[in-house]
């Protein structure tokens, strides 16, 4: 049986309707109608799917975003071919048993055990690191299925990663950029319109898909540009101490760091979310590492009922003992963010272990304000949040840490002209020796 969808594709999209190419890269700008062709290439592909149970996913960054972006753009065109619409779920049964849900990357956990015959990951530019390997890739392969990763610039990240993927395999890859100058949807007189009323960066992000724009708002743009970031080996001569920000609906980050001199050497990274005290810690002592100092944020000396009376620093001393727990002082968010921007340029990164964690920093931005057209200097709270509030505990924490204490200058007591010790010298000799009366 034959199903016809509504829907007719703008030109600039038919090359993507007709790829062949397991793995695509969509760069595009915004309005360019992206969303569209999404909702309306996995209908296409559940609709003449010829597997049994086939199974494709919409995925944004968040699962309120998929909602509010393309819920409606799916039952609108599903049309007839929809044996049943699950809105709780977000999930559209089409008549001959294949499936679409919309999921967010917020919550990848939800997609975990899942097989997918293919996915289209929307605003991929937003999405955590992690998400892609740990859980979307085992998702596909028993299946073989294919994947779109799209979105609009948002610097050099993993979606700017993807695109230089797409570009240096070109016989495994399909890649598609739509400019606004180039692809023409968009009115000549609305892009001047918006060329004029926006900042040229932003201008060049949004509109022209540039990848070498400066991220609007972010605290660290500038540092993490120039930040060190290659192999860095673990001492096992030297101390890991660790820098936490703690939740428990909400993600756990952990940056596990060795000072050598001046240096910081970030070795490792983790983020969990809904994780309880037992189990975090448990992932702490699986590295194996020397541990030196675990660095806690003021609010771990908090007792809660969950915890029988408990504190979080308590609950942790029963697996990290207490004698190397430490609580990092109270200092304001700003003056945080200032700590970590003077201690950036003496880091260094483990480019594979600590990989989410860079992304984080990289995308830690200001909250924007849409009444003044301004970005605040709040943060903006999302999956960026905890490993850069972690880091910041970890500049904090480095902030203070003692200094090795300088060893006593010797001076040899010499005879004669050669002699420079002073009076302050030789007392310091005599009163290294005990004497008794006789």
């Amino acid at each position: 049986m034959d199903h016809i969808i509504e829907y007719c594709p703008r030109p600039q999209f038919l090359k993507f309707h007709n790829r062949t190419k397991r793995w695509a890269c969509l760069v595009a700008h915004r309005r360019a109608g992206k969303t569209v062709a999404a909702v309306n290439d996995l209908i296409k592909a559940a609709l003449t799917c010829k597997s049994k149970f086939a199974q494709f996913a919409y995925i944004a960054p968040y699962r309120s975003q998929a909602k509010s972006v393309a819920w409606e753009y799916f039952k609108f065109f599903a049309g007839t071919s929809a044996r049943a619409i699950n809105e709780s779920e977000l999930m559209i049964d089409f008549v001959n048993g294949s499936k679409i849900r919309l999921f967010g990357a917020d919550n990848a956990d939800a997609m975990r055990g899942l097989g997918f015959d293919g996915v289209f990951l929307d605003e991929y530019a937003d999405f955590k690191s992690s998400v892609w390997g740990s859980i979307l890739r085992p998702a596909l392969s028993d299946k073989q299925g294919w994947c779109v990763f799209s979105g609009t610039p948002k610097g050099k990240n993993g979606f700017w990663e993807i695109k230089q993927t797409a570009l240096r395999i070109p016989e495994e890859w399909f890649f598609m950029e739509l400019k606004a100058s180039d692809s023409h949807i968009l009115p000549k007189g609305e892009l001047a319109a918006a060329k004029a009323q926006l900042l040229p960066d932003q201008y060049e992000q949004e509109m022209e898909c540039s990848f070498e724009a400066a991220i609007l708002g972010a605290f660290y743009g500038a540092e993490m540009k120039e930040a060190n970031i290659g192999p860095v080996p673990y001492d096992n001569n030297l101390p890991v101490h660790t820098a936490f920000d703690l939740g428990y609906r909400d993600d756990t980050a952990c940056w596990f760091y060795q000072v050598i001199a001046k240096e910081i050497h970030l070795i490792d990274f983790f983020a969990v979310s809904g994780e309880n005290i037992d189990n975090i810690c448990k992932k702490v002592l699986e590295k194996s590492y020397r541990y030196g100092k675990h660095y806690l944020p003021h609010d771990a000396r908090a007792k809660t009922l969950a915890a029988a009376g408990k504190s979080i620093i308590e609950q942790m001393a029963v697996h990290l003992g207490i004698n190397s727990m430490e609580i990092v002082p109270d200092l304001s968010v700003q003056d945080g963010i200032q700590a970590v921007r003077k201690m950036l340029p003496n880091c260094w990164f483990d480019k594979e272990k600590c990989e989410e964690g860079i992304e984080a920093l990289r995308q830690y931005q200001r909250e924007y304000d849409e009444d003044k057209k301004s970005y605040r200097q709040t943060p903006r709270h999302d999956w960026c949040s905890h490993p850069a509030d972690a880091f910041r505990m970890l500049a904090v924490a480095w902030k203070i840490e003692p200094k090795a204490k300088a060893p006593d200058r010797e001076v040899a007591l010499i005879v004669g002209d050669q002699n420079t010790a002073t009076l302050e010298d030789v007392w310091a000799d005599h009163n290294k020796f005990k004497r008794s009366r006789i």
